[in-house]
């Protein structure tokens, strides 16, 4: 017999040799003759009673085991479970239940539960949690399940973590704006819930809402919809007749296209309307589009197309295009009339840390001028009363070379909406190349002396101007009439001290202009009129100056002491005096007969250039400058503090003239004379101004070259001065009323950013709130609120003209805005005025709202003027119902022209 000795080996290889052993056992009875056949011939070393066998053959047979077919069964809990209670947590292997009481947390796999008790039982899987009684017998601690985002308030749960399935009672749950409650609900699995005697609602709070929708059966999926039954809409406790035999509530996150319910309403002269109906479109996470209509029955129409879109850390806009073909009366009428107007608004703004050496940004309003006088659409007094409609779209790129280069593209728009003229530059082209100081030292950081400081720069500004009106807008005869123009700049500059207290400037200044169209003046006798060519060939002018400035300032203090309530005036003076100089460039002009008996007079080919003309006479001019700055020391009145307060007494008072050295008569310029400050804490600002003449004037009202003192007035003639006044304070901590939400849409549309010409209102999201951003919500439930919440903005203007000796107010007007909170969830506001010159009170409107809570109730009315308006809306703030609601208003009569 032959024995087979194994050494002592490491543990594995005991295993591998073990596993041969039986291997070659079970082959042998099988396959005795396979066995034999195979190549195993490992090096047997012979013995009186032993053999060895190479480890490594029999590693070769063990390779050939196969796996065992049977799976391991898999154990009763899937995940680690964790548990705790406050009171006791009680195991019972018997019955395999772990009881946990008062405060009880289980956590298993994504699951999470709290509640007063929780009964586990892992030999059903199943777990039941409920609420518990406290000391006074009130049921406490509701349970609180929560799978994932998915969260239930309930009464009491049934829940099978096998199956996933659950059976509440009175469950509480939140999905997006929306809050359910019902009073059995069964969870089929992850995705699936089937809810009986459920209500649902957007109220904050869910046990006593304002109002909710009631069904009998409801299947909900969270995440993405809600379907109901029967639904019944109930209105503090009482039903109302409004139902639904079945109803559809898309649940998501994200946006979702779908239609927009229009508004019906009735006007005078367009007829009955549906309003804002359309269809939105979630075209991506980072854009969108929505489609807006108006129909009238009376033929008129409007379309809007409405877009916003953002990419994180990078940029975000919004574009708005509107158009309105609004007919008046009945065709045949005297009063029947019918216009097309439009408006395109468009915003960008990129993030500063999008690209640090370049930037895009866009602020775009035009269209129609009387779009915003004539829309049906919208309501918007201070835009309407808006003179000045501009835009602006730019391009700017750093080229951090040695030296600096800063290039700029920009697009520009002014509007006037009184004449309908407009002014593009399509495009401005800018290019400034740093300052080069060619005699300081390199890496010298400080520069001092009058060689040292020398620079220059180089800038190029090329332009192509257009000038239009609302007719010609983007037809040939607007391009035709463009004006193409490129300026070359190269000033070089330097500063110094003078006498140590003096400091001086002094410059040099270069221009060069290219135009790509000149004109050309002749005289045609047919038709005895002067006649201007145009004459298409580059042409250019070089123009140059000399400009030098001395200034210094003087600090004086009056000290009245210590012990005083002021206890010094700070007076800060600086004055200036400049002196400029510019040759005469009249090797630039030329002469041409300008009428028939043969007069001729002089003209330049480039008078129509968009960067001027090269002048024709010599400017030699001093200029003289005096600011001044007035601050006060006072006593503070809080008596635990040691150093005095700082007060301004004027923010600034200046005055400046001229002096024309050339000139042969009228050689002084009037003095100017501006100042500002601010009043009663900052709160109040004040700016005032006035232009002195030092000339008389001659008996038709003509200046003469002859001081007004001379000829018997006094030393200076006020020939125009003006002044206004801004206030704004809050109730709020005594800040000022203007630090609130600004009217940004106002802004946008070109009005003012305050309510002294009213809100506006957007007939397409009647949501929006009249006074600003909603407030924090107000938690008062006391029957007295001593606080009441006020702010008041305040304007006057006064104008005074004695040109030609006038002496009239030609202007005195008076606006005053005031919002106040005279009870919880009551908002009440006016804007008023009064023209003193003209007599009367000026654009009016009256605010009232009322917040329900989940409802918002507002009133606006405006009684009289050209802008006649009331409007009333009722309905609910949350996006997902703003369907529901009441919308009713009067649209203004006005004329269309």
């Amino acid at each position: 017999m032959t024995k087979i000795v194994l050494k002592p080996l490491h543990t594995n290889i005991f295993h591998i040799v073990l596993s041969a052993f039986f291997l070659t056992i079970g082959i042998a009875k099988t396959n005795a003759q396979e066995l034999n056949n195979r190549s195993l011939k490992a090096p047997i070393t012979k013995s009186a009673d032993t053999t060895k066998i190479n480890l490594k053959d029999i590693a070769k047979i063990g390779d050939t085991v196969k796996t065992d077919s049977v799976k391991p069964k898999k154990p009763i809990l899937e995940s680690k479970i964790k548990y705790k209670a406050q009171k006791y947590a009680k195991i019972d292997q018997k019955r395999k239940l772990i009881t946990l009481y008062d405060k009880a947390e289980l956590y298993y796999d994504d699951i999470e539960l709290k509640s007063g008790i929780i009964v586990f039982n892992y030999d059903k899987n199943e777990v039941y949690a409920g609420r518990i009684k406290d000391s006074t017998g009130s049921y406490t601690q509701f349970p609180i399940f929560k799978q994932g985002s998915n969260v239930v308030e309930p009464d009491s749960i049934r829940f099978n973590y096998k199956t996933k399935k659950a059976l509440v009672w009175n469950s509480r749950t939140e999905q997006g704006e929306f809050k359910v409650k019902a009073e059995i609900s069964k969870r089929v699995n992850d995705s699936v819930y089937f809810l009986k005697g459920a209500r649902f609602t957007t109220a904050t709070d869910i046990e006593n809402p304002e109002y909710y929708f009631r069904t009998s059966r409801l299947k909900f999926v969270p995440g993405k919809k809600v379907v109901t039954g029967l639904t019944n809409m109930v209105i503090a406790d009482v039903p109302t007749p409004l139902a639904l035999p079945f109803a559809f509530f898309p649940m998501t996150e994200e946006s979702q296209s779908g239609l927009i319910i229009p508004t019906f309403n009735d006007t005078n002269t367009r007829g009955y309307s549906l309003q804002n109906g359309g269809y939105y479109l979630a075209l991506s996470k980072y854009y969108d589009l929505a489609i807006l209509g108006d129909y009238y029955t009376n033929g008129s129409y409007a379309l809007r197309f409405e877009s916003s879109y953002a990419q994180r850390y990078k940029f975000r806009g919004n574009f708005n295009f509107r158009f309105e073909n609004l007919i008046s009366s009945e065709r045949g009428f005297p009063d029947y009339s019918k216009t097309n107007i439009y408006n395109i608004q468009w915003s960008h703004s990129q993030d500063g840390k999008a690209n640090p050496n370049g930037r895009f940004s866009a602020s775009v309003n035009f269209g129609s001028s009387q779009y915003f006088r004539q829309s049906a659409s919208q309501l918007n007094i201070g835009s309407s009363l808006n003179n000045n409609l501009s835009s602006s779209i730019s391009y700017s790129r750093t080229f951090n070379s040695v030296p600096q280069v800063n290039m700029s593209i920009a697009a520009t728009h002014s509007q006037n909406t009184n004449n309908e003229s407009i002014n593009m530059t399509l495009p401005t082209m800018q290019v400034n190349v740093d300052r080069i100081f060619p005699f300081a030292p390199e890496g010298d950081g400080l520069k001092k002396g009058l060689i040292k400081n020398i620079n220059l720069q180089y800038t190029l500004r090329g332009q192509n101007s257009i000038a239009t009106t609302d007719s010609l807008f983007f037809k040939p005869q607007m391009f035709k009439d463009a004006k193409v123009g490129f300026q070359h700049s190269i000033p070089l500059s330097t500063n110094f001290k003078l006498f140590k207290y003096f400091s001086a400037t002094t410059s040099v200044n270069y221009n060069e202009v290219w135009y790509l169209k000149t004109i050309r003046k002749s005289f045609d006798a047919q038709t005895n009129s002067q006649v201007v060519t145009d004459v298409n060939k580059f042409d250019a002018f070089r123009t140059y100056s000399f400009s030098s400035s001395l200034g210094t300032t003087i600090y004086g203090t009056f000290k009245f002491g210590d012990n005083k309530k002021v206890q010094a005036i700070r007076h800060v003076m600086r004055p200036s005096v400049s002196y400029s100089y510019t040759p005469s460039f009249k090797q630039y002009y030329d002469t041409y007969a300008s009428d028939g008996s043969g007069r001729m007079s002089e003209y330049t080919r480039f008078e129509q250039g968009i960067f001027g003309a090269p002048g024709k006479n010599i400017s030699n001019n001093v200029g003289f400058s005096l600011s001044n700055n007035f601050e006060a020391k006072v006593r503070d009145r809080d008596t635990t503090k040691v150093e005095p307060k700082k007060i301004i007494l004027l923010n600034n008072l200046n005055f400046s003239t001229a002096y024309d050295i050339t000139a042969d008569s009228l050689r002084w310029a009037p003095l100017r004379v501006s100042g500002g400050t601010n009043l009663f804490n900052q709160k109040m600002n004040v700016n005032f101004g006035m232009t002195l003449n030092p000339y008389a004037l001659d008996n038709s009202g003509r200046t003469i070259d002859k001081f007004n003192i001379d000829n018997g007035g006094s030393l200076f003639r006020m020939t125009s001065a003006n002044m206004t006044l801004n206030y704004s304070l809050s109730s709020q901590d005594g800040q000022q009323a203007n630090k609130k939400d600004k009217n940004e849409q106002g802004v946008r549309n070109g009005g003012r950013d305050d309510d002294l010409f009213g809100t506006n209102t957007d007939f397409s999201d009647r949501r929006q709130t009249q006074f600003g951003k909603n407030d924090e919500e107000d938690n008062f439930k006391g029957f007295y609120k001593y606080d009441l919440p006020w702010d008041i903005n305040f304007a006057y203007q006064l104008t005074y003209t004695n040109i030609k000796r006038e002496k009239q107010i030609s202007g005195n007007s008076i606006m005053v805005s005031l919002n106040a909170t005279p009870a919880p969830k009551w908002k009440v506001g006016v804007s008023s005025g009064y023209d003193f010159v003209q007599q009367g009170v000026t654009f009016t409107q009256f605010r009232f709202e009322r917040d329900l809570l989940s409802w918002r109730m507002d009133f606006s009315w405006t009684p009289f003027g050209t802008n006649t308006f009331w409007s009333f809306f009722i309905g609910i703030k949350s996006s997902v119902l703003s369907d529901i609601k009441w919308d009713k208003r009067s649209i203004p009569d006005r004329v269309l022209r």
